[in-house]
């Protein structure tokens, strides 16, 4: 989890649909106070608590970028060296945004800035605003590599299953390489039971977009064309979805006469539970997506990340 800077509440849908306004502020005010309160700490203070992930790998981020910017700096001078009297602007100089910091300084501070100050603050600002946006990138894969750490770390699981981290599909049992000119598939976790080597192809999604629910189905179609033992094999879900419909929607999915996923499991359910029914967002008319999500996850069909690291260790 981490917090949406743009509504200052933890991020649980995509941030245009939580604006103030929209109907998911409204739900994610109420998950931001659940998150807080299963936490034990005011609503203000859960930003400390969160975002483990992204804190730690920001730091390598930021010395990666500073040590990739010096070394572009100096193989620039060599290039800039016949302009040296010309005055010509340095990579990602902006005047214009420095002059919006500076004058919102001004304004604040009444003094006047330096003339240093302001063109440093917009490249801290821009920093900033870049290494946000690199987190959609560490999310999918940090998302993989935490959940394998957990199973690795389960004496219980680690004993019984091989885990593989993005695994090209041929290097798991029973199932072929590329034909021809096809490219090869991935997978984003995978489990091998060592006594009889069956296998859990595991599809690690944070939020499932409209196009993923297109690509779980493809996904599966291509695993089954490579199997090579005439053998089944679990597909499991693994998400931290809020919207409902999507929620029911990947319990629904059907391949043949069976669900496609044998397992579709929520990080922790609780967390849309408390969306999809807090009072102050009683509507008349319910969603028909949260009651088929309600239903899946009273149900069981829709488990606990716990519920299924424990059905692996029994």
């Amino acid at each position: 989890m981490w917090i949406d800077q743009t509504i200052g509440l933890a991020h649980c849908y995509e941030s245009d649909k939580c604006q103030p306004g929209r109907p998911w502020y409204a739900r994610s005010l109420v998950f931001h106070k659940w998150l807080s309160a299963q936490f034990g700490v005011a609503p203000r203070a859960l930003g400390d608590e969160i975002d483990w992930l992204f804190d730690a790998a920001s730091g390598d981020l930021a010395r990666e970028a500073e040590g990739r910017a010096a070394a572009l700096q100096e193989r620039s001078k060599v290039q800039r060296e016949p302009y040296v009297n010309d005055d010509m602007p340095w990579p990602g100089e902006d005047p214009e945004f420095a002059s919006v910091i500076e004058n919102a300084l001004v304004e604040e501070l009444e003094r006047a800035v330096s003339q240093p100050l302001a063109p440093k603050l917009a490249e801290i600002a821009r920093a900033y605003m870049t290494s946000e946006n690199k987190r959609k990138n560490l999310v999918g894969e940090g998302f993989e590599d935490a959940l394998a750490a957990i199973l690795r770390r389960l004496p219980n699981i680690e004993s019984r299953y091989e885990v593989f981290v993005r695994p090209s599909l041929h290097e798991l049992p029973g199932f072929n390489g590329p034909r021809g000119r096809e490219k090869t598939r991935k997978v984003d976790l995978a489990l091998v039971r060592r006594t009889d080597q069956w296998r859990i192809l595991v599809s690690c999604k944070w939020s499932v977009r409209s196009d993923r629910e297109e690509q779980f189905a493809t996904d599966f179609d291509n695993y089954a064309h490579l199997e090579s033992l005439g053998d089944s094999f679990g597909y499991v879900l693994i998400t931290n979805e809020f919207d409902p419909a999507r929620l029911a929607a990947a319990c629904e999915m059907r391949k043949l006469n069976s669900s496609m996923f044998t397992d579709v499991v929520h990080v922790n359910p609780a967390g849309p539970r408390a969306v999809y029914e807090a009072p102050s967002l009683a509507r008349k008319r319910p969603s028909t997506g949260a009651a088929r999500a309600l239903e899946y996850i009273d149900a069981g069909r829709v488990s606990s990340l716990a519920t299924w690291l424990s059905s692996l260790e029994s």
